[in-house]
């Protein structure tokens, strides 16, 4: 029976639910994880099944419970979903959303202000990895909902299950696995649930695909071109850039020039991104000519212009500028935030300092 057979209802195991966690490895020796729940089947499922996996390896698991404040409900049901846990031996803490609603693009806001609450959470208690539970079944949605716009290649990949910011790991553990087996996991160890009204609401576009039926889930060959540019982004990173003192990162002039110009393109905005704190990648054209610009010969030193080749220049809220490196006399563009300070995920992935950072007390 294949992993994602949609008429799978057996429960999920502790060992089948660690072989799922070890695609995400390195963890810390004693492993703290954060669980976003909303208190429906899935999330429930998946902070139990987190709590038993870390509670093995001596770690422990904080699950958050978003309040987006939208229904007169909401507060009544996070507090039951929080005692709920507690009575399985799961701390929960309740964020709540406080800030005015806008009164047009309300999932968006809602769900941009509920991963801002979790990421905000993880950094205040030095936690690593935030884990949600997607599943099959919202891979297929997901799918089927960017198909019907058009999405290209990466699109139609599907939802990552592994996604770095600046101070966690997003981590979907579930992704394999249909949501007929995480009921199954519930029902089987007595554990209640509240379901979601907006989950059968037909004003949203997920709850209307819901009810006329679902596409065929995400195609293996999107997700593995996607992995595939990954590795080479991963290894053309490592081979180009270097991590200077503070939020610089410089990339080298010469093995930059070297790369095709698809993956320059990829590496370049995946730097300015990263350094800048823009939440989406510059618009083709410009990344186009700064890869062009980056790749030609260039007089280090020479500021401001606009018009030409070489000289200083910004990209995406950061400014680039050639140098010499002192040492061997290589040339390297250095790429630092506009602003002075760097607002978005960091290009050293969290996973790095998972094994040995000072930074929190449970990472020894």
């Amino acid at each position: 029976m294949r992993l994602n057979d949609p008429d799978d209802e057996r429960p999920v195991l502790a060992s089948e639910f660690a072989r799922l966690m070890r695609i995400f490895e390195p963890f810390e020796a004693k492993p703290i994880l954060a669980v976003a729940v909303s208190g429906g089947r899935d999330s429930m499922a998946l902070a139990l099944l987190a709590q038993d996996w870390a509670g093995e390896r001596g770690g422990a698991v904080v699950v958050l419970i978003v309040d987006h404040g939208l229904r007169v409900d909401s507060a009544r049901e996070a507090a039951e979903t929080q005692a709920r846990l507690a009575s399985y031996g799961v701390s929960a803490d309740i964020l709540r959303w406080t800030d005015n609603k806008p009164s047009s693009g309300l999932q968006e806001a809602a769900r941009a202000a509920r991963y801002r609450l979790l990421f905000e959470a993880c950094r205040e208690r030095g936690i690593l990895h935030l884990l949600v539970a997607h599943h099959a079944d919202d891979q297929t949605e997901t799918v089927a909902m960017r198909a019907g716009r058009g999405s290209g290649p990466d699109g139609l990949a599907g939802m990552a299950a592994l996604v770095e910011h600046r101070h966690a790991r997003l981590l979907r553990p579930l992704l394999a696995l249909p949501r007929a087996r995480l009921t199954a996991t519930l029902l089987a160890r007595q554990v209640p649930w509240i379901d979601d009204p907006s989950n059968t609401d037909l004003r949203f576009e997920r709850a209307r695909l819901r009810a006329g039926g679902m596409a065929a889930p995400a195609a293996p060959a999107g997700r593995e071109l996607r992995a595939d540019r990954e590795r080479r982004l991963a290894q053309a990173s490592v081979e180009a850039l270097e991590f200077d003192a503070g939020e610089a990162v410089a990339i080298d002039h010469g093995r930059f020039a070297g790369l095709d110009a698809a993956l320059g393109a990829g590496l370049l905005s995946r730097v300015v991104r990263g350094v800048g704190g823009i939440g989406y990648p510059p618009r083709r054209e410009r990344l186009e000519r700064a890869v062009a610009r980056l790749c030609s010969p260039a007089v280090p030193g020479k500021s401001g212009g606009k018009s030409g080749r070489g000289g200083d220049f910004t990209l995406a809220a950061c400014r680039l500028a050639l140098r010499r490196r002192p040492d061997n006399h290589r040339m390297r563009w250095i790429v630092r935030p506009e602003s002075g300070k760097n607002l978005c995920q960091p290009l050293v992935p969290a996973a790095f300092f998972a094994c040995g950072a000072p930074t929190a007390p449970h990472l020894d």
